[in-house]
C-alpha cells in the first residue's frame, strides 16, 4: 500500500517501524490468528525473551539472549543425534525465567539432543543429569576436575566448592 501500512490482518494500521518496535509478547497477541507467526513467537516469549522488541538488533544481545534465540530456531523439530554446548545461558535471567528455560532445554532433551551448558547458576547445575566441577579455584589454580557426578553427588562430596553451595539449593528443592 501506498500509505506504508498493512491493509488488513494482524498488525492492520501499524507501519513496518510500528511493526518492528513492537516486543516479542505484543506481536505474539497482534499476531495470535496467524498460527505459525504464533508459534514462532510462543517460543521466543518461552524462553524468556518476550521483552526483546522485533527490530532489535542481534549485536545488541547478551551472549545468553544470542543463544536462547538460536535455541528457538532448533525447537519444534527432531533433534536426535544434536549436539547443543551453552555458555551461561541463565545470565540475566530472573529464577522463573530460569525454570522457563530449563522447560526448553527438557524439551530439546526429549527431541533427542544432548545439551551440555557451562553454567554457575545453581538452579540450573541443581536440575543437571551430570555435573563436573572444575576448581579448585579459578584461573592458575582451576583447571582440574575437582567432582563429578549427579547434583547430589557433589553436594556430598567436601572438596567441592560448588557442592557446598549446592547442598542447600537442593534441600529446599527436597522440602
Amino acid at each position: 500500500p501506498v500509505s506504508g501500512r498493512a491493509p488488513d490482518g494482524p498488525t492492520a494500521g501499524l507501519s513496518l517501524p510500528e511493526v518492528l518496535a513492537l516486543t516479542v509478547v505484543e506481536a505474539a497477541e497482534a499476531c495470535a490468528d496467524l498460527p505459525r507467526v504464533c508459534r514462532q513467537l510462543r517460543t521466543l516469549v518461552d524462553l524468556g525473551l518476550g521483552y526483546l522488541t522485533l527490530g532489535e538488533a542481534t549485536p545488541a544481545l547478551s551472549g545468553g539472549e544470542a543463544q536462547r534465540l538460536k535455541l528457538a530456531s532448533h525447537l519444534g523439530s527432531s533433534q536426535a543425534g544434536t549436539l547443543f554446548v551453552l555458555d551461561e545461558p541463565s545470565i540475566g535471567l530472573h529464577p522463573l525465567d530460569v525454570r522457563v528455560l530449563l522447560g526448553v532445554l527438557d524439551r530439546l532433551i526429549g527431541s533427542g539432543a544432548t545439551v551440555v551448558v557451562i553454567e554457575h547458576d545453581l538452579d540450573m547445575i541443581a536440575n543437571a543429569d551430570w555435573v563436573i566441577d572444575m576448581g579448585p579455584e579459578g584461573g592458575k589454580g582451576g583447571g582440574t576436575v575437582v567432582a563429578a557426578g549427579t547434583p547430589e553427588d557433589l553436594a556430598a562430596q567436601e572438596g567441592s566448592y560448588t557442592g557446598r553451595y549446592l547442598r542447600p539449593v537442593l534441600e529446599r528443592a527436597r522440602s
